[in-house]
Protein backbone atom coordinates (compact mmCIF):
# COMPACT_ATOMS: atom_id res chain seq x y z
CA UNK A 1 0.00 0.00 0.00
CA UNK A 2 1.30 3.46 -0.91
CA UNK A 3 1.14 5.99 2.02
CA UNK A 4 3.29 9.22 0.17
CA UNK A 5 3.45 10.66 -3.17
CA UNK A 6 7.68 10.23 -2.37
CA UNK A 7 6.36 6.56 -2.48
CA UNK A 8 4.28 7.26 -5.40
CA UNK A 9 6.58 8.41 -7.74
CA UNK A 10 9.14 5.65 -6.41
CA UNK A 11 6.65 3.10 -8.03
CA UNK A 12 6.36 4.62 -10.95
CA UNK A 13 9.92 4.88 -11.31
CA UNK A 14 10.22 0.97 -11.68
CA UNK A 15 7.99 1.17 -14.56
CA UNK A 16 8.78 1.57 -18.05
CA UNK A 17 9.01 5.60 -19.35
CA UNK A 18 5.36 5.94 -20.61
CA UNK A 19 4.93 8.03 -23.64
CA UNK A 20 2.29 11.01 -22.59
CA UNK A 21 1.13 13.49 -25.23
CA UNK A 22 0.60 17.36 -23.65
CA UNK A 23 -2.88 19.33 -25.38
CA UNK A 24 -1.58 22.96 -26.37
CA UNK A 25 1.81 22.11 -24.64
CA UNK A 26 2.87 26.16 -25.84
CA UNK A 27 3.13 27.79 -22.73
CA UNK A 28 6.38 27.41 -19.63
CA UNK A 29 4.27 26.19 -17.28
CA UNK A 30 3.49 22.40 -19.84
CA UNK A 31 7.30 22.77 -20.75
CA UNK A 32 8.79 23.32 -17.25
CA UNK A 33 6.75 20.26 -16.48
CA UNK A 34 7.51 18.05 -19.04
CA UNK A 35 11.71 18.92 -18.19
CA UNK A 36 11.05 17.85 -14.40
CA UNK A 37 8.96 14.51 -15.48
CA UNK A 38 11.92 13.66 -18.05
CA UNK A 39 14.47 14.43 -15.59
CA UNK A 40 13.01 12.09 -12.67
CA UNK A 41 12.96 9.31 -15.81
CA UNK A 42 8.63 9.00 -15.08
CA UNK A 43 7.72 9.96 -19.21
CA UNK A 44 8.62 10.54 -22.66
CA UNK A 45 7.03 14.10 -23.23
CA UNK A 46 5.20 14.46 -27.33
CA UNK A 47 4.25 18.37 -26.98
CA UNK A 48 1.43 18.99 -29.03
CA UNK A 49 0.60 22.80 -29.82
CA UNK A 50 2.27 25.38 -31.74
CA UNK A 51 5.63 24.32 -32.84
CA UNK A 52 6.92 28.09 -32.75
CA UNK A 53 5.58 28.82 -29.70
CA UNK A 54 7.25 25.55 -27.88
CA UNK A 55 10.46 26.43 -30.05
CA UNK A 56 10.38 29.46 -28.41
CA UNK A 57 10.05 28.40 -25.15
CA UNK A 58 12.49 26.23 -24.36
CA UNK A 59 10.94 23.12 -25.54
CA UNK A 60 13.24 22.59 -28.74
CA UNK A 61 14.34 19.32 -26.93
CA UNK A 62 10.94 17.10 -26.98
CA UNK A 63 8.90 15.93 -29.58
CA UNK A 64 6.47 18.13 -31.59
CA UNK A 65 3.53 17.69 -33.06
CA UNK A 66 2.66 20.99 -34.49
CA UNK A 67 -1.16 21.89 -34.02
CA UNK A 68 -2.90 24.55 -32.35
CA UNK A 69 -6.80 25.38 -30.59
CA UNK A 70 -9.18 22.59 -30.30
CA UNK A 71 -7.15 20.57 -33.08
CA UNK A 72 -4.08 20.21 -30.54
CA UNK A 73 -6.41 18.51 -27.92
CA UNK A 74 -7.84 16.10 -30.52
CA UNK A 75 -4.62 15.91 -32.14
CA UNK A 76 -3.37 14.77 -28.16
CA UNK A 77 -6.14 12.70 -27.11
CA UNK A 78 -6.18 11.07 -30.40
CA UNK A 79 -2.85 9.86 -30.10
CA UNK A 80 -3.47 8.11 -26.79
CA UNK A 81 -6.32 6.22 -28.27
CA UNK A 82 -4.52 4.38 -30.91
CA UNK A 83 -1.90 3.40 -29.01
CA UNK A 84 0.74 6.05 -29.73
CA UNK A 85 1.28 7.62 -26.63
CA UNK A 86 -0.48 5.82 -22.88
CA UNK A 87 -1.80 9.01 -21.17
CA UNK A 88 -2.91 12.26 -21.77
CA UNK A 89 -2.37 15.73 -19.99
CA UNK A 90 -3.93 18.99 -20.29
CA UNK A 91 -1.40 22.05 -20.78
CA UNK A 92 -2.79 25.52 -21.78
CA UNK A 93 -5.77 25.15 -22.28
CA UNK A 94 -9.09 25.18 -20.14
CA UNK A 95 -10.97 22.51 -18.56
CA UNK A 96 -14.56 22.22 -20.67
CA UNK A 97 -12.24 22.00 -23.71
CA UNK A 98 -10.09 19.43 -22.38
CA UNK A 99 -12.72 17.44 -21.56
CA UNK A 100 -14.86 17.82 -25.06
CA UNK A 101 -12.16 16.56 -26.79
CA UNK A 102 -11.49 13.63 -24.35
CA UNK A 103 -14.95 12.71 -24.80
CA UNK A 104 -15.17 13.57 -28.80
CA UNK A 105 -16.94 10.65 -30.13
CA UNK A 106 -14.40 10.00 -33.19
CA UNK A 107 -11.07 10.43 -31.93
CA UNK A 108 -11.46 10.72 -27.90
CA UNK A 109 -11.14 8.52 -24.86
CA UNK A 110 -14.80 7.29 -24.47
CA UNK A 111 -15.61 4.27 -22.96
CA UNK A 112 -19.37 4.43 -21.84
CA UNK A 113 -18.15 5.44 -18.27
CA UNK A 114 -18.77 8.43 -16.27
CA UNK A 115 -15.46 10.23 -16.18
CA UNK A 116 -14.69 11.88 -12.63
CA UNK A 117 -11.53 14.12 -11.21
CA UNK A 118 -10.07 12.04 -8.64
CA UNK A 119 -7.32 14.29 -6.24
CA UNK A 120 -5.00 12.46 -4.17
CA UNK A 121 -3.82 13.95 -0.72
CA UNK A 122 -1.13 13.73 1.35
CA UNK A 123 -1.30 15.37 4.70
CA UNK A 124 0.71 15.58 7.37
CA UNK A 125 -2.87 15.12 10.02
CA UNK A 126 -3.80 11.88 8.11
CA UNK A 127 -2.09 8.34 8.43
CA UNK A 128 -2.47 7.79 5.07
CA UNK A 129 -3.26 8.71 1.49
CA UNK A 130 -6.40 10.24 0.76
CA UNK A 131 -8.90 9.80 -2.60
CA UNK A 132 -11.01 12.75 -2.82
CA UNK A 133 -14.04 12.57 -5.19
CA UNK A 134 -15.70 14.52 -7.29
CA UNK A 135 -14.24 18.03 -7.44
CA UNK A 136 -13.31 18.88 -10.83
CA UNK A 137 -16.20 17.24 -13.58
CA UNK A 138 -19.41 16.35 -12.27
CA UNK A 139 -21.50 19.39 -11.24
CA UNK A 140 -24.29 17.84 -8.59
CA UNK A 141 -24.18 14.05 -9.74
CA UNK A 142 -27.11 11.72 -9.43
CA UNK A 143 -27.15 8.10 -7.94
CA UNK A 144 -26.34 6.12 -11.14
CA UNK A 145 -23.46 8.92 -11.36
CA UNK A 146 -22.12 8.22 -8.10
CA UNK A 147 -22.00 5.25 -8.14
CA UNK A 148 -19.50 5.49 -11.21
CA UNK A 149 -17.81 8.06 -9.00
CA UNK A 150 -16.99 5.27 -6.60
CA UNK A 151 -16.11 2.82 -9.27
CA UNK A 152 -13.65 4.61 -10.42
CA UNK A 153 -12.21 5.73 -7.45
CA UNK A 154 -11.94 1.84 -6.29
CA UNK A 155 -9.89 1.26 -9.74
CA UNK A 156 -7.53 3.84 -8.62
CA UNK A 157 -7.57 3.11 -5.02
CA UNK A 158 -6.38 -0.75 -6.12
CA UNK A 159 -3.38 0.64 -7.88
CA UNK A 160 -1.76 2.43 -5.04
CA UNK A 161 -2.20 -0.86 -3.21
CA UNK A 162 -5.55 -0.42 -1.23
CA UNK A 163 -6.65 -3.71 -1.11
CA UNK A 164 -10.56 -3.50 0.36
CA UNK A 165 -10.85 0.69 0.36
CA UNK A 166 -13.55 2.50 3.15
CA UNK A 167 -15.06 4.69 1.30
CA UNK A 168 -17.03 7.29 3.02
CA UNK A 169 -19.88 9.20 1.85
CA UNK A 170 -20.10 12.64 3.33
CA UNK A 171 -22.85 15.43 3.84
CA UNK A 172 -23.00 18.12 6.51
CA UNK A 173 -24.96 15.81 8.85
CA UNK A 174 -24.53 11.93 9.45
CA UNK A 175 -28.33 11.53 9.68
CA UNK A 176 -30.40 11.25 7.09
CA UNK A 177 -32.35 14.67 6.25
CA UNK A 178 -34.98 14.75 3.26
CA UNK A 179 -34.28 18.38 2.67
CA UNK A 180 -30.37 17.10 1.83
CA UNK A 181 -30.88 14.70 -0.66
CA UNK A 182 -26.56 13.77 -0.52
CA UNK A 183 -27.96 11.81 2.75
CA UNK A 184 -30.57 10.28 1.09
CA UNK A 185 -28.10 9.24 -1.91
CA UNK A 186 -25.27 7.98 1.01
CA UNK A 187 -28.04 5.68 2.64
CA UNK A 188 -29.10 4.40 -0.43
CA UNK A 189 -25.27 3.78 -1.88
CA UNK A 190 -24.55 2.21 1.88
CA UNK A 191 -27.05 -0.15 1.36
CA UNK A 192 -25.82 -1.29 -2.42
CA UNK A 193 -22.21 -1.71 -0.75
CA UNK A 194 -23.64 -3.52 2.13
CA UNK A 195 -24.92 -6.11 -0.80
CA UNK A 196 -21.25 -5.79 -2.37
CA UNK A 197 -22.95 -4.36 -5.66
CA UNK A 198 -20.05 -1.37 -5.81
CA UNK A 199 -17.14 -3.84 -5.71
CA UNK A 200 -14.80 -4.77 -3.17
CA UNK A 201 -14.93 -2.22 -0.58
CA UNK A 202 -16.07 -1.35 2.69
CA UNK A 203 -18.90 1.95 2.58
CA UNK A 204 -20.69 4.09 5.08
CA UNK A 205 -23.17 7.08 5.05
CA UNK A 206 -24.02 9.61 5.45
CA UNK A 207 -21.03 10.58 7.57
CA UNK A 208 -19.73 13.81 8.97
CA UNK A 209 -16.12 15.08 7.41
CA UNK A 210 -14.75 14.79 10.84
CA UNK A 211 -16.61 11.21 11.35
CA UNK A 212 -15.01 9.99 8.33
CA UNK A 213 -10.93 11.11 8.78
CA UNK A 214 -10.94 11.21 12.41
CA UNK A 215 -11.00 8.61 15.29
CA UNK A 216 -11.52 11.17 18.03
CA UNK A 217 -14.94 12.22 16.49
CA UNK A 218 -16.02 9.14 15.99
CA UNK A 219 -15.03 8.29 19.95
CA UNK A 220 -17.12 11.26 20.55
CA UNK A 221 -20.09 10.57 18.84
CA UNK A 222 -20.42 6.93 19.67
CA UNK A 223 -20.27 6.04 15.87
CA UNK A 224 -20.12 2.06 15.06
CA UNK A 225 -19.02 1.65 11.46
CA UNK A 226 -15.93 0.01 9.69
CA UNK A 227 -15.43 2.95 8.01
CA UNK A 228 -15.47 5.91 10.00
CA UNK A 229 -12.24 7.31 11.19
CA UNK A 230 -10.24 5.35 8.67
CA UNK A 231 -11.60 6.50 5.33
CA UNK A 232 -9.71 5.48 2.11
CA UNK A 233 -12.04 7.42 -0.59
CA UNK A 234 -14.48 10.57 0.36
CA UNK A 235 -17.07 10.83 -2.53
CA UNK A 236 -18.10 14.67 -2.26
CA UNK A 237 -21.61 15.43 -2.21
CA UNK A 238 -21.86 17.95 -5.72
CA UNK A 239 -18.59 19.31 -7.74
CA UNK A 240 -18.20 22.39 -5.25
CA UNK A 241 -17.67 20.44 -1.98
CA UNK A 242 -15.29 18.69 -3.64
CA UNK A 243 -13.06 21.51 -5.44
CA UNK A 244 -13.51 23.70 -2.24
CA UNK A 245 -12.42 21.35 0.12
CA UNK A 246 -9.36 19.71 -1.82
CA UNK A 247 -8.17 23.63 -2.45
CA UNK A 248 -8.56 24.39 1.02
CA UNK A 249 -6.25 21.23 2.60
CA UNK A 250 -3.73 22.38 -0.46
CA UNK A 251 -3.73 25.91 0.30
CA UNK A 252 -4.42 26.26 4.25
CA UNK A 253 -3.48 23.05 5.12
CA UNK A 254 -0.30 22.25 3.37
CA UNK A 255 -1.47 18.82 2.16
CA UNK A 256 0.10 17.50 -0.92
CA UNK A 257 -1.87 16.83 -4.03
CA UNK A 258 -2.22 14.94 -7.37
CA UNK A 259 -5.35 15.44 -9.82
CA UNK A 260 -5.96 12.72 -11.98
CA UNK A 261 -9.18 11.65 -14.35
CA UNK A 262 -10.69 8.34 -14.56
CA UNK A 263 -13.12 6.73 -16.34
CA UNK A 264 -11.57 7.57 -19.98
CA UNK A 265 -9.84 4.94 -22.21
CA UNK A 266 -6.34 6.09 -21.23
CA UNK A 267 -5.50 7.96 -17.70
CA UNK A 268 -5.86 11.45 -17.97
CA UNK A 269 -3.90 14.11 -16.12
CA UNK A 270 -5.89 17.48 -15.75
CA UNK A 271 -3.42 20.25 -13.98
CA UNK A 272 -4.55 23.53 -13.08
CA UNK A 273 -1.93 26.46 -14.42
CA UNK A 274 -1.33 27.56 -10.77
CA UNK A 275 -0.29 24.16 -9.67
CA UNK A 276 3.56 23.73 -8.06
CA UNK A 277 5.82 22.02 -9.57
CA UNK A 278 5.47 19.45 -6.94
CA UNK A 279 2.11 18.79 -7.52
CA UNK A 280 2.37 18.17 -11.63
CA UNK A 281 5.41 15.99 -11.14
CA UNK A 282 2.88 14.23 -8.50
CA UNK A 283 -0.10 13.98 -10.81
CA UNK A 284 1.98 12.87 -13.79
CA UNK A 285 3.57 10.04 -11.57
CA UNK A 286 -0.25 8.83 -10.65
CA UNK A 287 -0.77 8.76 -13.72
CA UNK A 288 1.83 6.40 -14.77
CA UNK A 289 0.65 3.92 -12.17
CA UNK A 290 -2.69 4.24 -13.48
CA UNK A 291 -1.78 2.85 -16.65
CA UNK A 292 -1.89 -0.41 -15.01
CA UNK A 293 -5.15 -0.09 -14.68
Amino acid sequence: MLRSFKEIVEEAKKIRPKKITIACADDEVSIEACKDVKKEGLVIPILVGDRKKIIAKGGGEFEIIDAVGDEAILKAVEMARIGEADMVMKGHTSTPKFLTGVLDKERGLRTGRTLSHIAVIESKFYHKLLLLTDGGINIKPDIKTKTDIIVNALGLAGKLGIEKPKVALVAAVETINEDLSETIDAAILAKAGERNQLGNCEIDGPLGMDLAISPESVRIKGIKSRVAGDADIIVMPDISCGNISAKALLYLGGAKIAGFIAGALKPCVMLSRSDSKETKLNSIALGVIACKM
